[in-house]
């Protein structure tokens, strides 16, 4: 039997993020398309003598007691009905907390992965919805998409449609140094539509043409960044930046801060990455994420 195993978590962006008006169950619904990026975590997931148990440990931030790790550890007991082994998870974070990015959705379904390969049991589909409903919106596109993964997502996030990813995106990230919680900035957003206000987004339908349409060309939009960069003008001037630095396209990505932007070529995006470096603490190039 397997005791111990690494599981990665790639990072996500969003391209153009639709906030669409009221609640449904709590939850808003959205329009967007994520992208899985080469930005990722590291979990070490080891099997443990006591049982029922889920211990986590990040040398990088103080976790809560519940967290998304523990939130699909007793999601995955419940979903399967079944009583497991106990596990720790060394868990290397390098997924910024609060950057819009799905770091801590990202973990879950790593987690959920690695859990698969421990007990030997292959979830269905639908167990792996219930698992994701359980534990976070996002956390349907990480586990439905597996890492590799570009989707359109609607719904609360439980709407997945995997399209196929692109191969000539160089994207240039920029952390701004501010973190924006997403009950916060979905607070926000709120008030932005309350006062009469909106972000134009192109029609649901037409997403997976404009993101395979020049970059040049997109008219995505993110529904929160208005509201955000007047309450955050670090994230503001970020953007700003990059957007003079060259980029083809850039935006905030998921509910903040992470800023990116899009460049022709690995060489114009590192000419950017330099430039910015000097004003910002945080750059980094990524690219879609490739699982070899």
């Amino acid at each position: 039997m397997v005791t111990e195993i690494r599981e990665i978590a790639p990072a996500k962006i969003n391209f153009n993020l639709r906030v669409l008006p009221g609640l449904i169950n709590g939850f808003h619904n959205i329009e967007s398309i994520f992208q899985t990026v080469t930005l990722a975590d590291q979990l070490n997931v080891r099997v443990t003598g006591e049982k029922n148990t889920c211990t986590v440990f990040c040398g990088d931030m103080n976790l809560p007691e519940n967290n998304t790790i523990t939130s699909a550890y007793r999601a995955f007991c419940s979903v399967t009905g079944r009583q497991f082994f106990g596990v720790s998870v060394e868990l290397i974070k390098k997924i910024p907390s609060g950057g819009g990015l799905g770091g801590g959705s990202s973990d879950a379904a790593a987690f959920i992965r690695a859990l698969q390969k421990l007990s030997g049991i292959t979830l269905s589909f639908h167990q792996k919805e219930e698992i994701a409903a359980e534990t976070g919106s996002d956390v349907f596109f990480f586990l439905l998409c597996d890492r590799e993964g570009c989707a359109v997502v609607t719904g609360r996030g439980e709407v997945v449609k995997p399209i196929r990813a692109r191969d000539d995106l160089y994207i240039l990230l920029v952390f701004p140094g501010v973190q924006s919680p997403t009950k916060e900035a979905y607070a926000l957003v709120d008030a932005y539509f309350n006062a009469g206000k909106t972000v134009v987004c192109p029609a649901y339908t037409d997403l997976e043409t404009v993101y395979n349409s020049q970059v040049s060309s997109w008219n995505f939009a993110n529904s929160f960044t208005p509201s955000l960069m007047s309450c955050f003008p670090e994230i503001a001037r970020a953007l700003d930046d990059i957007r003079h630095a060259g980029a083809l396209y850039g935006e905030m990505s998921g509910s903040g801060s992470t800023v990116y932007g899009i460049f022709p070529s690995e060489r114009e995006a590192e000419n950017a990455r330099c430039v910015l470096a000097e004003r910002w603490k945080g750059c980094m190039i990524v690219r879609p994420f490739r699982d070899r």
